[in-house]
């Protein structure tokens, strides 16, 4: 006869001491107050940043490129309106240092309305006017203005910077000038010429002009690639559409079957993994009985030292012998695991199959992803827009720009109109004043940076909000679930909807408690990548070793932390405390069964990786087939795809995606019925007062009875 549990003495705890407690709390009060407020507050700050960026920013200075003067190119209402390409003067420069710290091609940038489509010299163009001023007429439009003639000589151009110095074939690409680039017989050419002259005495190759222009060029490469991708995607849409709505089924059949499958899958892959070992301490005590009496495999690694052939390590008796130790030592490991902790597995096995079973009573579970897609995809894109309004807030800031980049000058504020006549194009002959960026000098412009600061951690901690409503909403109906004594019979009716509710209206402010205290963390791992790739220069092994150590603890404070978050949240949805109070008795309950926490993480952890690796895997080797016309005499797939991985990949990975929504709540299912079955195994002693809430299969596995059962 198994021995009664006697559930613990907890002096003023309405859960010992409520024997009618049957599961989440109904009568409620608010929580953790100040932290809503605070919550709000921030909430209504960060809508108040969006309107002031909304009145001083300008998407436009995104859209549209700029010239040299801070005029947008392309705008309606102005004289740019009929000029929408940006097109520069000497491209050649743009390999300048100047170009990495400043962002900016020192080189004048001006509107026009097309891109050049000859080679052309100012020199020549001085010879030809004299025969033909049609092709003045023609240079003429890429002047920084409208010259009646080609009366200045070739230096006043170069320090007026009134016109290029020469022009090649270019071709438009994102709204900006660039030459146009071909190959022919293997060698690199502009306009179909290899070499030729830049304008000012010199003669230039293509290669040069690609190398001035090479970022650009990367981009311009990706354009062919850009417009099959987009041609397969228009072949492919349905068939996409088609692989991920499987994904769907399959991942909802995957998680309702559960309930039958889930022993049978854990004990397949772990006795599967223990063959695969005994297969490796065969092969490798074959190996070592294949090099007795081999000469020199009596070695042993110190004898040979380090080598960069790594094959002669295993031409060494030495090496397969340790091999098989490690395996042999593994291999015992595991079974002694196995039987050891054996309850406690059936005791998780049990449980997946519980969440399976909570899952098909409460359908409306696995739509709520699609609501917390929702908002999340509001918060990122009300992020993203006020980033970019407070990005292109202010007005145009020029700067000093050296092509050479040894101006001690350089990069400060300036004003072009009257730049020829300051000190500084003294000292510096041939600099230049740009335009760099906007801002301003008003008290709003001078917090920019602080205010992209705020935008991001307020769009953190609305992040982590929204993760953290969803987790208490789905943790209070399964906990409803649960604590039905007969199952489905006495589940409330929409327990998801009324959790949802009791979350929002009891608990916004607990639930952004946890948030912020991740979001804070999260904030900090951003600060410390910043500086990382700010500072990436001026590191030594010291300061790179302390980077390491504090990315590597600051990874594990933020896993850590969404832990306990996620345990704590559960406790809020059943019992209603604040947010402290719900993260130490999760923790105090977890610690107490800290074996079972063990072993349920990796039991659930290995069924969720397995789930997602079998929906994703079968619905990308079907895509494979059909892809690449392997089933043609089931069903005609697209054909001519130029490439083929395209919606192959797209539909893997939305899959994967697909089934990650999915399974994340199982995972929180499973959490959920976990912390209720340690909380019933406390709390109740299956007599009739205090009667087990847990199915009939875990009251098997742990020779328990409830006294009515027993009864009947």
């Amino acid at each position: 006869m198994a021995k009664k549990r006697k559930p613990p003495s907890i002096k003023g705890d309405p859960r010992i001491h409520d024997p009618h407690f049957k599961g989440p709390i109904v009568n409620r009060s608010c929580t953790d107050v100040l932290c809503c407020m605070i919550f709000i507050l921030f909430i209504i700050a960060y809508i108040l940043l969006g309107l002031v960026a909304w009145v001083n920013g300008d998407p436009r200075r995104v859209a549209y490129p700029t010239d040299s003067q801070g005029h947008f190119c392309g705008q309606k209402g102005t004289p740019n309106e009929n000029k929408p390409i940006l097109f520069y003067f000497n491209l050649l420069s743009c390999t300048s240092p100047s170009v990495v710290v400043n962002l900016q091609c020192p080189t004048r940038q001006i509107c026009v309305s097309k891109c050049p489509e000859k080679f052309l010299t100012y020199m020549e163009i001085q010879f030809m006017y004299r025969k033909d001023r049609n092709d003045w007429t023609y240079y003429s439009q890429f002047c920084k203005s409208a010259l009646l003639k080609p009366a200045k000589t070739l230096t006043q151009v170069l320090l007026d910077d009134d016109c290029p110095t020469a022009i090649f074939p270019s071709k438009p690409y994102l709204q900006r000038c660039f030459p146009d680039f071909s190959t022919k017989n293997g060698t690199l050419t502009v306009g179909n010429k290899t070499v030729f002259e830049d304008g000012s005495g010199k003669t230039r190759n293509a290669v040069e002009l690609r190398a001035a222009a090479n970022g650009i060029n990367k981009v311009l490469d990706a354009r062919a690639i850009g417009v099959k991708v987009f041609e397969d995607y228009a072949t492919t849409w349905y068939w996409i559409l088609v692989g991920l709505t499987i994904a769907m089924l399959l991942s909802w059949m995957f998680v309702i079957l559960l309930r039958f499958t889930a022993g049978f899958l854990f004990w397949l892959f772990t006795f599967g993994v223990i063959g695969i070992i005994a297969y490796g301490i065969w092969h490798c005590y074959r190996e070592y009985s294949n090099l007795q009496g081999q000469p020199n495999s009596h070695l042993t690694v110190f004898h040979i030292g380090i080598q960069t052939d790594i094959s002669m390590y295993f031409q060494l008796k030495q090496t397969w012998f340790a091999f098989m130790i490690i395996l042999c030592i593994l291999e015992v490991f595991i079974i002694l695991m196995l039987i050891f902790l054996r309850d406690r597995i059936r005791i998780s096995i049990a449980l997946l199959k519980e969440g399976s079973k909570a899952i098909g009573y409460i359908p409306t579970t696995l739509i709520y992803p699609v609501l917390t897609f929702i908002f999340l995809s509001i918060c990122i894109s009300y992020w993203a827009v006020i980033a970019v309004y407070l990005a292109t807030s202010g007005v145009p800031i020029y700067k000093v720009i050296a092509p050479e980049g040894q101006c001690k000058h350089e990069n400060k504020t300036c004003n072009p109109e009257i730049f020829n006549t300051t000190e500084i194009a003294k000292a510096c002959p041939g600099a230049q004043c740009r335009f760099a960026f906007y801002g301003g000098k008003s008290l709003y412009h001078q917090y920019i940076t602080a205010f992209q600061i705020f935008n991001l951690f307020v769009f953190l901690w609305l992040i982590n909000f929204v993760i953290a409503l969803g987790q208490c909403a789905l943790a209070g109906a399964f906990a409803s679930y649960y604590w039905a004594l007969k199952k489905p019979d006495d589940i409330p009716p929409y327990p998801l909807f009324t959790a949802f509710g009791r979350a929002i209206r009891y608990h916004t402010g607990s639930l952004a408690f946890g948030s912020l205290i991740l979001a804070v963390v999260q904030m900090f791992r951003l600060i410390l990548e910043y500086l990382d790739k700010r500072l990436k220069q001026a590191q030594n092994n010291i300061s790179k070793f302390l980077k390491c150590c504090l990315r590597c603890c600051f990874w594990c404070l933020e896993k850590a932390v969404k832990f306990l978050n996620r345990n704590a949240y559960v406790m809020i949805a059943i019992y209603g405390k604040n947010f402290c109070r719900s993260a130490r008795d999760a923790f105090n309950l977890l610690m107490r069964n800290i074996l079972k926490v063990a072993v349920m993480d990796r039991v659930t952890d290995f069924v969720l990786i397995l789930g997602k690796i079998l929906v994703a895997g079968c619905i990308g080797v079907l895509a494979f087939l059909l892809f690449t016309e392997r089933l043609p005499m089931i069903i005609v797939g697209p054909t001519s795809l130029n490439y083929y991985w395209v919606p192959l990949l797209t539909v893997m990975i939305g899959s994967y995606l697909i089934a990650h929504g999915f399974f994340s709540v199982y995972a929180m299912c499973i959490e959920t019925i976990f912390i209720c079955f340690l909380e019933d195994l406390e709390r109740n002693d299956g007599s009739a007062e205090r009667p087990y809430y847990m199915s009939q299969s875990l009251l098997k596995i742990l020779n328990e009875q409830n006294a009515q059962t027993k009864k009947q």
